[in-house]
């Protein structure tokens, strides 16, 4: 059963080349799945996408006049493809539905005491032979009020390390995470831990309900120097409303893996044409702002575990099996 993969990083090609080695044929690109690229999935009854793919009801109606029948996506996340299409078009789709957690809290926590410590700065400035301390004032994570907006098993990592730090921890979810509770854990009100957190980061899904859970309203309420960080999903902030906010002067610092218009831009190479999103350039010449691009999955733990993942979604395909990574079964698949 040949297999197109849309969007293999370089340091993912070998991995999933030795996963699907001897199993079935693969064909790996590094152009993400769009209208334009849909009709060189033809032939191929499985397509492995990527986060930033495209897979709206035209692109997967593409895949399936094709002969596509399995799209499995190489991400947990799946805001990015049309379900209802999909089980229209009779074609089986399925993710990852799980991944080391460590990898997404820890560079949160990564980006999180960058941009408190200003050590983009610093190093620039080292660089350079600057070695004055002037604007590098950090301020310590030991006695910080955090905000978990989210305490799946991504965000109870993040706070398992705030708590090693020795802070005070709020949390935020549809219902509490008995292991964040034995942590110390306090739920509250969304309000309430904006408004109490000196740093707060967003760890849940984005679907309807949540799009731009962090809009203007919700920016107002933070602490003038709190600390914003987001590994989750672009279209959790709402981006314009975070730049009129850091114009103002306030926040000490905000820390992005992920962007609402990122697709087309992450994961490409924009050094010599720029780019044409103003919001994102104009966050991106913030100092007290750190930008990066869709990377806190990306650990050889976790994507040893996606690819795994990936193989066993296809075997399961190929064997008319559903599993816990099938989101919709398609025709003749059992469960």
């Amino acid at each position: 059963m040949e297999i197109l993969a849309y969007g293999v990083q370089t340091d993912e090609r070998p991995l999933l080349s030795a996963a699907f080695d001897g199993r079935h044929p693969l064909r790996m690109l590094d152009v993400f799945l769009t209208r334009d690229t849909a009709p060189l999935a033809e032939g191929f009854p499985v397509v492995s996408s990527s986060v930033n793919d495209v897979l709206d009801g035209e692109v997967l109606a593409r895949l399936a006049k094709g002969g596509t029948r399995l799209v499995t996506q190489r991400s947990t996340g799946f805001n990015n493809i049309d379900l209802a299409a999909a089980r229209e078009l009779g074609l089986t789709v399925a993710r990852v539905s799980y991944y080391s957690p460590y990898a997404v809290a820890e560079h949160a926590w990564a980006m999180a005491l960058a941009v408190n410590r200003r050590l983009v700065r610093a190093v620039s400035r080292t660089r350079e032979f600057d070695f004055r301390l002037d604007g590098l004032l950090g301020r310590d994570v030991h006695g910080m009020t955090v905000g978990v907006i989210g305490t799946g098993k991504i965000g109870e990592c993040f706070a398992r390390i705030a708590h090693g730090f020795g802070t005070e921890l709020l949390g935020w979810d549809l219902a509490p995470n008995p292991a964040c509770v034995e942590l110390g854990m306090a739920y509250v009100a969304k309000e309430e831990l904006l408004a109490r957190s000196d740093l707060v980061s967003l760890h849940v899904p984005l679907v309807p309900d949540t799009h731009h859970l962090v809009d203007a309203a919700a920016l107002a309420l933070m602490k003038d120097d709190a600390i914003l960080v987001n590994s989750s999903r672009g279209g959790l902030i709402d981006s314009a409303a975070l730049v009129e906010e850091l114009k103002a002067g306030r926040f000490h610092g905000v820390a992005l893996d992920v962007y609402e218009e990122e697709t087309g831009v992450f994961f490409t190479d924009r050094s010599v044409q720029g780019v044409t999103d103003d919001v994102l350039a104009r966050l991106m010449t913030l100092p007290h702002v750190l930008v990066t691009s869709h990377q806190a999955y990306f650990t050889r733990t976790a994507v040893e575990q996606i690819v795994a993942a990936t193989v066993q979604n296809v075997a399961d395909f190929a064997a008319g099996r559903t599993g816990d990574n099938t989101l919709v079964p398609g025709v003749g698949a059992t469960g």
